[in-house]
């Protein structure tokens, strides 16, 4: 037999040709759909952040995912474009975020002595201490207790999640980035992890968890949730504040060994 003439291709490479270039129109075709699912995402998520985020960053990398999650997506896997876009839209977001160093070592520090103050009071009371407590243990007035909530809160982005919320295919959002290959050891100290948080959640004064609800279940924005408890927009923003302060003391607490507690 003759050999293919140079330059031409044989029927199963124009077959394959053809494929691929099907594949990149629906690919595009998502991504032409869903470019308004992106900038709700990152109207949404820009709500949450301090000014110097850009939203047309968010935007932008939000884009570079949904264009990944098209060209990964299979209509056999079951599961709604738009469910699957989320993810990977959300998680580029979030990736572009973390790497950005926007937070001075002033305010970590602060965020630190939040905790240490809330820990130490804790510990002492032998309950959760009151704002008022706080502020003096951090030898703050009212005022100053105020703007240091504020400027902290920007250092608690995305910090807790719901625990046993779903996508829309039904997956636990907290199994998300569970590595399938992992042993059953890891899944018991992540099973066990989720059990602490939940009752730190649970040992909160009830007005936080609330906040907390409204902010991270039902994606609220701290104007909607002040509307909705009856207090303006930045006492929403310093009660949250407070309350992941009291996470973050409370599971470090529940997760030393018993020995390093006694």
């Amino acid at each position: 037999m003759n050999a293919p003439a140079r330059g031409r291709r044989t029927g199963d490479e124009a077959v394959s040709v053809m494929t691929q270039q099907a594949s990149y129109v629906d690919r595009d075709q998502l991504v032409i759909a869903h470019v308004g699912l992106v900038k709700a995402m990152a109207h949404r998520l820009a709500q949450r952040l301090p000014a110097q985020v850009e939203m047309t960053d968010l935007i932008s990398v939000g884009v570079m995912g949904l264009i990944d999650a098209a060209g990964r997506y299979k209509a056999s896997m079951g599961v709604p474009f738009d469910a699957f876009a989320r993810r990977r839209v959300q998680g580029a977001m979030l990736d572009a975020l973390r790497d950005l160093d926007w937070a001075p070592r002033s305010l970590r520090r602060m965020r630190r002595e939040l905790d240490g103050a809330v820990a130490k009071l804790r510990a002492e009371l032998k309950r959760e201490p009151t704002e008022d407590e706080v502020a003096g243990q951090m030898q703050m007035s009212p005022t100053e207790y105020d703007k240091a909530m504020d400027q902290v809160r920007t250092l608690d982005v995305g910090a807790i999640r719901q625990l046993d919320a779903t996508g829309e295919d039904g997956q636990p959002l907290l199994e998300l980035c569970i590595d399938i290959d992992e042993g059953p050891d890891a899944q018991l100290e992540r099973k066990e992890l989720r059990a602490l948080l939940a009752q730190a959640i649970m040992d909160l004064p009830e007005r936080e968890r609330q906040i907390l609800a409204l902010y991270y279940e039902e994606e609220m924005t701290m104007a909607e949730i002040g509307a909705v408890i009856g207090v303006c927009e930045s006492r929403v923003s310093q009660l949250r504040s407070l309350a992941l302060s009291r996470l973050r003391t409370s599971l470090k607490t529940r997760l030393q060994k018993p020995e390093a507690r006694a």
